[in-house]
């Protein structure tokens, strides 16, 4: 009886100390300056995303504008939306922006979406004016986590600085 009881703890106690060292999937924060060019018309609309090398959503990491009845408007983001369950995305909203103005915001990127062939894009929409689905696109990698980067749309560019 003894040793069945000791066998069977070995394999436990084997687990919890291999579990008890395993890193937990850590994030890098980036914080994020975006400029807008100087238009008119309605605050823009954006969503910052992870897409794989073959573009398609992954996850989605802030969104600008909190009136999820424009959602819609990002004709690629908001589908990945959709399929996501419309899971509650406040924790990673702001406010939309206006022509000329910024706005500043962290991003949170697990490790292990970087440097893997992954992309981020900054998608913009405007009410009733032109959607830039790859407004700024770039490779995700640590390289590209800071500086400034020119975008092609609404975005006239992306400061990133990574903590």
């Amino acid at each position: 009886m003894k040793g069945r009881i000791f066998g069977a703890l070995i394999p436990i106690t084997l687990a919890m100390a291999v579990l008890s060292f395993a890193k937990p999937n850590s994030a890098t924060k980036v914080k994020c300056m975006v400029q807008l060019t100087n238009y008119s018309g309605e605050g823009a609309y954006l969503a910052v995303s992870v897409l794989d090398a073959n573009k398609k959503y992954l996850k989605t990491l802030y969104v600008l504008g909190d009136d999820q009845e424009w959602y819609p408007d990002f004709d690629a983001w908001w589908p990945f939306f959709v399929s996501q369950g419309k899971p509650d995305i406040d924790a990673i909203t702001g406010a939309t922006i206006s022509g000329g103005e910024r706005s500043i915001f962290v991003l949170e990127i697990e490790e292990d979406l970087i440097d893997k062939g992954n992309l981020l894009r900054f998608e913009t929409a405007v009410e009733d004016q032109k959607y830039h689905q790859e407004d700024l696109e770039l490779p995700l990698n640590s390289e590209n986590l800071k500086g400034s980067h020119n975008g092609s749309g609404y975005i006239r560019y992306v400061r990133m600085i990574a903590n």
